[in-house]
């Protein structure tokens, strides 16, 4: 246990991942690294037994009894107050708190903007309560409220990042055990090579995607029980491995063997841009980036019109290598591109959206930042 306070300030940034896509949920690694963009949570005590959440983003404030939270509390507040619900069901004394948050991370882009709330609001409660709380279980805590509270059923990645990336890193996310994830630091400065990571915020909407998601978290468990591990397939064995699995037809969803054939095919991208970069040849990664958008749309089936083209549009206007970046069905594109070309990649990715009639696309050089921090020191973190 730490000194309780009466107030505290933590910041924790939104994610890009830069591969290792829908591979957290099934034991397999991941590649992310944090955004500039956060999301700040005042977390302070206050007198009584209510629970008060508040949000620069949204026109409402939303009260409840310490405890349970009641049936129609928006989806914005469950978020905010996933946490503290998560350490009263664990028996913790939360007493009367009000909980404020303000976030830049873009809302629906698939750059993990939930977790950003949820991490910030992790850590400072953390603070505010003395619970002395180490990186596992801040992380064990985070992840409860989202899959727990909230009934979002992501696998780890986006907390992972969120709580642990470090500034000029990228993170190596290794959840063969996903309740104990490893994880460690891998040198991601573009500045001295000349590169940059674009980021695209296509707007499409994310249509079905919490059941998509979850379809496909269900059929790689589902395929685990027939072949073991999937992380443990080496990628030369996995026609045998495919034999293995029932015949069956998912409509349009990718079938038990598309999704093994995503799996170890993502694994090994992940392992191979982490051996490039840890030489210095970052310049390397982009047809991986490529490969493994590719998978997603053609094997893994969790790409949108608009994520396809933003992709190929990028590629198209001089971009080293471009894929999707999130859950699918919506969000954002990165494309790994020359600096002085960061421009001409983003006008030919606009253009491409004209030709389709669809709504400009948002689009920005973003940099690997710090994981959570306290509000008033960006270099800090909870490691």
């Amino acid at each position: 246990m730490t000194q309780p306070t009466v107030h505290a300030r933590w910041a924790a940034p939104g994610r890009v991942n830069l591969i290792g896509e829908h591979t957290d949920y099934a034991g397999g690694l991941a590649l992310p690294f944090a955004l500039p963009q956060t999301c700040v949570a005042d977390v302070r005590r206050r007198e009584g037994t209510r629970w008060t959440a508040r949000s620069a983003q949204a026109d409402e404030t939303v009260e409840v009894e310490a405890g349970e939270l009641p049936d129609d509390v928006p989806g914005w507040a469950a978020y905010v107050l996933g946490p503290l619900v998560v350490l009263h069901r664990r028996g913790v004394e939360v007493p009367g708190l009000e909980v404020v948050i303000d976030s830049d991370v873009p809302l629906g882009a698939g750059l993990s903007s939930s977790a950003a709330v949820v991490c910030s609001v992790t850590v400072a409660l953390g603070e505010v309560l003395g619970t002395g709380l180490d990186a596992e279980a801040l992380l064990a805590l985070s992840r409860a409220a989202e899959n727990d509270v909230v009934g979002a059923p992501t696998g780890g990645l986006d907390q992972l990042a969120s709580l642990r990336a470090e500034e000029g890193h990228a993170l190596l996310c290794d959840f063969r055990d996903p309740e104990h994830p490893k994880s460690r630091q891998v040198g991601f400065d573009l500045s001295g090579h000349g590169l940059a990571v674009l980021v695209v915020d296509t707007r499409a909407p994310h249509a079905h995607a919490d059941n998509e998601y979850a379809a496909r978290r269900e059929a790689c468990t589902r395929a685990a029980e027939v072949l073991g591990p999937l992380r443990e397939i080496d990628p030369d064995d996995v026609e045998p491995a495919l034999d293995r699995l029932p015949e069956e037809d998912d409509g349009d969803g990718p079938g038990l063997r598309g999704c093994v054939r995503h799996q170890v095919g993502e694994n090994a991208r992940v392992e191979q841009v982490v051996a490039l970069l840890d030489q210095g040849r970052v310049e390397e990664i982009g047809p991986l980036l490529s490969a493994s958008h590719a998978s997603l749309r053609d094997v893994y089936r969790v790409t949108v019109p608009q994520l396809d083209v933003a992709a190929a549009a990028a590629e198209a206007g001089g971009a080293l290598g471009a894929r999707m970046t999130g859950g699918g069905f919506g969000g954002s594109v990165i494309a790994l591109v020359e600096r002085p070309r960061a421009d001409a990649v983003g006008e030919a990715v606009r253009e491409a959206f004209a030709e389709h009639g669809w709504d400009e696309p948002r689009g920005w050089v973003t940099t690997a930042a710090a994981g959570a921090h306290r509000a008033d020191d960006p270099a800090g973190g909870t490691r």
